[in-house]
């Protein structure tokens, strides 16, 4: 089929032309990969590099070793019991392993990939709620806390009938299979279950939208993720053979789908930047160097990953083979964006996207206008739209009218795996409600312009305001408590607590950060700051005004940074408002105490504030 380069929503709809079912070759993913494994055998299809200095020796597997061993997994938990509704969580950091872990597990059962950095009993709470048959862990491996995790919780898991331990024995006695000791002793040619799985199986579980030990569980169809990868391959995002960088975590759908089942699919070649991914400091420190190194194509990224590559030198690397980087899961400061490609001359493609849409739903097009603070334009074969809930009910917004992003098509999962989960996620029928807040151009490019829902994305990861709301509420002395992010040059937004004291209580914000860093079930989510206030502001009707509070953190935050400049500054105001095309705007007054020195002010503010994502109106007087 004749490609389409997308510059334009015509582009989109003259690829839309072709019916999907035409352009649709895999409808589960064990054929999905299958077909990119058959393209060439011997080619590479994973490099992993144990850490960013050892980038130039890696570890590769090719695809043939790569089939036989996604083979070799689904067989292993066959042979444990593991039928297609049951399901296998795994505990793993970025490695080749991970990967026969997931494509394997899905050909055999459901899979459960948690976050091996949350807490023991977070951890377990997943496990329960999802129904977990099979636990694979990484081992007894220095650095790594996740199998002393293991062995507190596997107790607490009912229904657990066997744990796979990848890099460590097998322990007969203890239900313990080790991974690496089994894994030849299968078949790695084909499924010994003879399974013929169908699209509308689960395929994979993915926990979303918090920490509280009542998480939110999206489950996937082999039909989402098939159709998400092969939306893709219609995009044009990478062509067959092309290196692909994944920094991103494999326990989270950015990872798995946009630099896993997307580029195996059409037999591309994805290096894995270490077990620790962009959390890795020698992974970032050459990162230049690997992309010039594997000649990569694209690799997908937060933007606090792009905040610390801009202070890294590319020094001699040539990084002209890189065609463009997709961003998403959190706002992009423009002047970061701007910064960042005049400094690599990279094009930087902001997209959106949300676990319970399968990964991606918007992107900036990769060879039209890229409109620099938007989210982009909506993917091929996918609907997005912003609806407005009135007296009338819900219609669909006017040309730049703020209202609730929604997505539709066959991307979207059909709901939480429990059902109290679900009320209200809907729209309209068949439109899911993102929870943000945005609204659509004349060209159908989508801009975020705040959140309908509370939680805080710390560098592109979900943080829900209970898990810090209900902790703080279990101290006395606490009336009336409230989490929301603040805006952060690295993160992109960090968790801030705000709290009204019951009278008498002389509670003090140590006290209260020291029972936080206790009970809190997930570092990420421990406060930056604690602020007491005399009254939180309250609706009409009693609830929290969270928006209030925002405006609080993005005015402190905007002010501690400002004070940094100690010279040629007389006084500074900030006040932060509502504004009816970005949502929330920051107006920053500086009044000099040199008359000479406006440029040089105006000069160092500019470059304070850069990286921040809230859009602020700068005025020196």
């Amino acid at each position: 089929m004749e490609e389409i380069k997308i510059a334009t929503m015509a582009d989109i709809e003259k690829i839309e032309q072709i019916p999907f079912e035409k352009r649709l070759t895999a409808t589960n993913t064990y054929d999905l990969i299958r077909q990119g494994c058959e393209i060439n055998p011997a080619n590479t299809a994973i490099s992993f590099m144990f850490n960013g200095d050892s980038y130039a020796n890696p570890m590769q597997v090719s695809y043939g070793e790569f089939w036989a061993l996604i083979n070799r997994t689904a067989n292993l938990f066959y042979d444990l019991g593991i039928g297609a509704t049951d399901v296998i969580t795994y505990l793993l950091p970025n490695a080749p392993h991970t990967h026969y872990v997931l494509w394997g597990g899905e050909a055999a059962g459901i899979v459960n990939p948690i976050n091996p950095l949350l807490e023991a009993a977070t951890i377990r709470d997943i496990c329960v709620a999802a129904g977990t048959k099979v636990l694979v862990a990484l081992g007894e491996v220095p650095g790594s806390e996740i199998w002393q995790k293991v062995t507190r919780i596997r107790s607490e898991i009912p229904g657990l009938k066997a744990i796979v331990r990848v890099f460590g024995p097998s322990d007969e006695k203890e239900g313990i299979v080790g991974f690496d000791e089994v894994i030849n002793n299968y078949n790695g040619e084909k499924l010994d279950s003879n399974r013929q799985i169908d699209p509308m199986d689960i395929a994979s579980m993915y926990h979303t939208g918090g920490t509280t030990g009542t998480p939110k569980i999206a489950p996937h169809t082999h039909y989402n993720e098939a159709v998400m990868a092969q939306v893709m391959k219609s995009a044009g995002m990478a062509q067959p053979g092309e290196t692909v960088l994944c920094g991103l975590p494999l326990f989270h759908v950015n990872g798995t789908i946009v630099t896993g089942a997307y580029p195996f699919s059409i037999g591309g070649h994805v290096v894995l930047l270490s077990p620790q991914g962009y959390r890795d400091p020698t992974v970032m420190q050459n990162f230049y160097k690997i992309v010039d190194f594997y000649k990569a194509s694209f690799f997908s990224c937060v933007p606090t990953v792009l905040s610390v590559l801009l202070d890294i030198p590319q020094g001699e690397a040539d990084i002209s083979s890189l065609k463009f980087a997709l961003c998403g899961a959190a706002p992009l400061s423009t002047e970061l964006i701007n910064r960042f490609e005049s400094k690599t001359k990279m094009k930087i493609l902001e997209g959106y996207g949300l676990t319970e849409g399968t990964t991606a739903s918007s992107v900036n097009p990769p060879y039209g206008e890229r409109r620099v603070g938007s989210i982009g334009m909506r993917l091929p074969y996918t609907e997005m739209e912003v609806f407005v809930r009135d007296e009338r009910g819900v219609r669909q917004a006017n040309t730049n009218e703020i209202g609730n992003i929604c997505i539709k098509g066959k991307t979207v999962f059909d709901g939480y795996l429990d059902e109290s989960k679900n009320k209200d996620i809907w729209m309209k029928e068949g439109w899911l409600d993102t929870g943000d807040l945005g609204r659509k151009d004349a060209e159908g490019y989508f801009w975020l312009t705040g959140r309908a829902k509370d939680l805080i994305i710390r560098g592109g990861h979900n943080i829900d305001p209970a898990a810090i709301e209900e902790p703080l509420y279990m101290l006395e002395g606490i009336q009336v408590a409230a989490a929301v992010g603040r805006p952060d040059p690295h993160a992109g937004e960090v968790p801030v607590a705000f709290v009204q004291l019951q009278k008498g209580s002389s509670l003090t914000v140590d006290q209260i950060k020291e029972h936080l860093n206790k009970v809190v079930g997930e570092r990420a989510a421990i406060p930056k700051d604690v602020f007491i206030m005399e009254e939180i502001p309250l609706t009409p009707v009693g609830k929290i005004f969270k928006p209030a509070l925002r405006w609080e953190a993005i005015k402190t935050a905007y002010e501690n940074e400002i004070a940094k400049i100690e010279e040629g500054i007389d006084s500074v105001e900030v006040s932060v408002r509502e504004d009816k095309l970005y949502g929330t705007k920051v107006i920053v007054t500086i009044k000099k105490s040199n008359s000479a020195v406006t440029e040089e002010v105006e000069t160092r503010v500019k470059e304070i504030l850069t990286r921040y994502t809230v859009k602020y109106e700068l005025s020196v007087k």
